[in-house]
């Protein structure tokens, strides 16, 4: 059975609601004119009411929006300042120590980094010693 192609909106996306007249501010098709003063000041207080709540509305959006990018910068400060803090090493690192001594001359060392040195490969030719005969103990 094949299945139909959905027609519109994906399944998920945010319907737009429809803005419609706040609550108390009904007719507005009224002809002001013919308002006493008494209505005109409850309308005008009805308005001032739905004003301030949606400046409070947007000052808690916006400042939950601060909020969250105060955090953004607070990580992004502190990484950098993590970074700057490590500065790199300037001298020189000690020598390796030796691992490795020959059997002949106590004299020749090897730390066991790089290629295997001439008197070693030398002293192993035609025997059965490995690198690990040659460790200091």
């Amino acid at each position: 059975m094949v299945k139909k192609a959905r027609r519109g909106r994906p399944p998920g996306s945010k319907n737009k609601k429809k803005v419609g007249r706040p609550a108390g501010v009904k007719g507005l098709t009224k002809n002001f004119a013919k308002m006493e003063v008494g209505q005109l000041r409850s309308f005008i207080a009805n308005l001032e009411d739905v004003l301030a709540a949606k400046v409070q509305q947007q000052r808690e959006y916006l400042q939950g929006q601060l909020d969250g990018l105060a955090v953004y910068a607070n990580n992004k400060v502190a990484k950098a300042v993590r970074a700057v803090m490590m500065i790199p090493k300037k001298g020189k690192r000690r020598k390796a120590e030796p691992k490795y001594q020959s059997k002949k001359d106590k004299n020749l060392k090897w730390a066991g980094r790089g290629m295997l040195p001439v008197w070693m490969r030398e002293e192993m030719k035609g025997t059965k010693l490995t690198k690990e005969d040659f460790a200091i103990k």
